[in-house]
Formats: structure tokens, sequence, C-alpha cells
């Protein structure tokens, strides 16, 4: 079966792809098409149906895997399928892990890597706090994305940030003696818990009206706070610093932080939520780049466009 790694331009094929995506957009000239975000489990493509018909739009259902005839092309350095012809299908029989991209780590491998590191906590309060946040999140955890499109958009992308920063948090609170260890690992595990209520789902790429309304802060926040009153910690100082630490991780007001980091455990946590986002955004966008060419512009990272030097295979 060909996957979306192995087409080459000039390819013209037929085959079942994922809608991961799919708006109406007009060309100047008043003429209907469609963008196309279009996916299987070895990665992503962008695409195009120009001329789109009504019916081209309705067979094009987010979330279903469809039938899609198309020709790829190269543009800005990347490949593109200019689409021709979309049908659904019936989705009862179809195995949805070929169309549906996961974490490279495994969800046992998170589950054991999350015990050890409530297990190393000094502080009791961090490991119960931990431990009753998870127990309200449940198997969502290792389940969801940790983004829509971004970063960690994946299957067990959630899990894979958050312990991609506790690694990161390790290292540094060792550099560090003035950061409390236990309250800044405790920060990286919680930290994005509401995107659980805040994503569709571990296919959709759209927000809930939940997500929409109030946004994964202020979801995780709250249920930290209700976790904290559960477990008999609602008044505890480590309860109000872990729920700063929810709070405050986007950093600044204008990336949706309610308040600005006032401990430094809160400072470090929005920074290497920042640093673990951007490396796997740089190496999504570089991975279909050739050595000696360059990205497209990233959105996410001020539209710049990355080169991928010609060592680097």
């Amino acid at each position: 079966m060909t996957k979306i790694k192995d087409l080459k331009e000039k390819d013209r094929l037929k085959i079942n792809l994922m809608i991961k995506s799919c708006t109406k957009g007009t060309t100047s000239k008043g003429a209907p098409y469609l963008n196309l975000i279009l996916q299987d489990n070895s990665g992503t493509i962008d695409g195009k149906m120009w001329d789109a018909k009504p019916q081209d739009e309705a067979n094009a259902v987010q979330g279903h895997v469809c039938e899609v005839s198309f020709e790829v092309l190269e543009y800005n350095h990347s490949l593109q399928l200019r689409v021709n012809r979309i049908q659904d299908l019936d989705q009862s029989g179809i195995d949805l892990s070929e169309y549906i991209q996961s974490s490279s780590i495994s969800r046992a491998q998170s589950e054991e890597k999350v015990r050890e590191l409530i297990a190393s906590m000094q502080n009791e309060n961090y490991r119960i706090l931990v431990q009753a946040m998870l127990d309200k999140v449940g198997d969502t955890f290792y389940k969801y994305p940790a983004a829509s499109r971004i970063h960690h958009s994946y299957m067990g992308g959630l899990a894979e940030h958050s312990l991609g920063m506790a690694a990161l948090a390790e290292q540094i609170a060792e550099l560090y003696p003035l950061l409390n260890r236990d309250l800044l690992i405790a920060g990286t595990i919680v930290h994005d818990m509401g995107k659980t209520a805040e994503l569709g789902g571990m296919i959709s790429s759209e927000y809930t009206s939940e997500g929409r309304l109030l946004g994964h802060i202020s979801i995780g926040h709250a249920w930290l706070a209700e976790a904290a009153d559960e477990v008999g910690l609602g008044d505890s100082e480590e309860a109000v610093l872990l729920r700063h630490m929810v709070l405050s991780h986007h950093g600044k007001f204008e990336f949706g932080s309610p308040v600005l980091p006032e401990i430094p455990e809160a400072e470090v946590l929005s920074m290497i939520d920042n640093l673990d986002a951007r490396m796997n955004t740089l190496a999504t966008a570089l991975d279909g780049v050739k050595p000696g060419q360059w990205t497209p512009r990233i959105f996410s990272m001020e539209n710049r466009q990355f080169y991928k030097a010609k060592g680097n295979e």
C-alpha cells in the first residue's frame, strides 16, 4: 500500500487517505476550491481541489477515510496534492491504525515513565496531586495529541510532549539548585491535561465548544483545584503553586496565560514548554525536506523558513 511518505513528484494515484481537515475557499475569480489536509500513519500532506462542486465538499468528511485521486506536485520545496476526486467510503471495516499517526513512544513506555517520575518525588503532596489529576483525566492522557496542528499533533502526543518536558526539567533542575525539582516535574506532567477536553479527539483537528469557550489552561486549572479538594490538599501551598504553574505556563498574557510566571519553576516551565514544542515542529517540518533545501514558511515559528544542512541525511 502506497503511503504519504512514499509519494514522489508527478505521481498520479488513487489511494485511501483520511481527511484530517477540509475548508472551503474561493479564488479571485470566484471559483470554489477545497483546502485539504490528508493523512495516513506515515504523515500528512496538503491538497487542493480546484473547481470543487458541492458533492465534492460533501464527500470530504473530516475524520473519514476516503478514496482520493490526485497528482503530486512540488510547491515551495514541499510536495502537495492536486486532488481530482474524493469518494467517501463505508467506515465500518476500516483499520484506523493505518490512518492515524502515533507517537514513536509506546503507551506502555509512557505509563512506566510517568510512574517512575511520580515515585521519584520526595514531596508526598506533589505525588498525590499528580496522581489525582491522572485519575481524573484517565486514559486520554496517553491517547490524545498535544495540539490540533502545530506540534505533537498525533495519537500519544500529549504524553510524549509532557515526558519530553520532564526530561528537560530533570537536567535543568540539576544545573540550578534554586529550583524545586518536584514542583517542576509535577508541572510538566499536569500542565496540558486540559487539552483532553479542549481538543476534539485523536482524529479530529477541531476544538470542542468547551475548548473554544474556556481553553485548556482554564479547564486544567479547574480540574486541578477540584482534584486538590478531593484529596484534602486544596489549602496546601503545593496545590496553590501547582495551580500557578498551570495558569502561567504559556508565559505571556498575549499567549493565553491569565497570570505571568512568578516563581522560578513557572518561568522554567514556560520555557521548556516552548522549547519542546518548537523542536517537534522543526523535526516534523525538516523530515520532508531534502538536504540542501529549505522548509516552507512555518507560521508558528514566526513564519520563518529553516535550512536542512547537506550533512543531515
